[in-house]
């Protein structure tokens, strides 16, 4: 099989349901800012860290791949049941907030993304979540949307800012105050 196909050339691309849109499409554009944090997950895990850490995010990589999954099927067409998307991923988020941030000392004021290298990297996948929140909450203003779609991304911003706080605290690396 080949990895081209020709059939985008003309600006358009297939969703699951096999209808056909522009590459700018608001549902291409969410599932596509998904992919971007996917693969910017991708690149944190390139990052030495510890086992939990590790584990977390591969499990978050399947959940966003499974979420994109969802939001390229606008028709609802059977998939395959590992692209469901039950609400007991966002527990395990709020599970993994509530366990890692037992580590940290409460935030006094507000923190400057940095700090170690994997720390910077969550930081900048924070913000690719909540762009891609905004996509997907915008699609949804316009189309249906699972609305647990949203609330994982929500939460999982706020995971990713806990595990890039955890992980400078795990690496003696202090966390940046914010001050003017």
């Amino acid at each position: 099989m080949k990895i081209y196909t020709k059939t985008g050339d003309d600006g358009t691309t297939s969703l699951f349901d096999g209808t056909r849109v522009p590459k700018n499409d608001l549902r291409v554009s969410a599932y596509g800012a998904v992919d971007e944090l996917n693969a910017m997950l991708g690149i944190a895990l390139s990052d030495k860290m510890d086992a939990d850490l590790r584990d977390l995010l591969r499990a978050i990589q399947r959940a966003l791949f499974a979420l994109g999954a969802q939001l390229a099927n606008p028709a609802k067409k059977k998939q395959k049941e590992k692209a469901d998307f039950p609400g007991k991923k966002v527990e395990v988020l709020e599970q993994a907030i509530d366990r890692l941030e037992g580590e940290l000392e409460p935030l006094k004021t507000f923190i400057l993304p940095g700090g170690s290298p994997f720390s910077a990297r969550l930081h900048y996948a924070r913000t690719v979540c909540r762009r891609a929140e905004r996509e997907v909450v915008t699609l949804s203003k316009k189309e249906t949307v699972a609305p647990i779609l949203i609330v994982y991304l929500n939460r999982l911003s706020d995971l990713l800012f806990v595990i890039a706080r955890a992980a400078n605290r795990r690496a003696n690396v202090p966390d940046i105050p914010w001050e003017n």
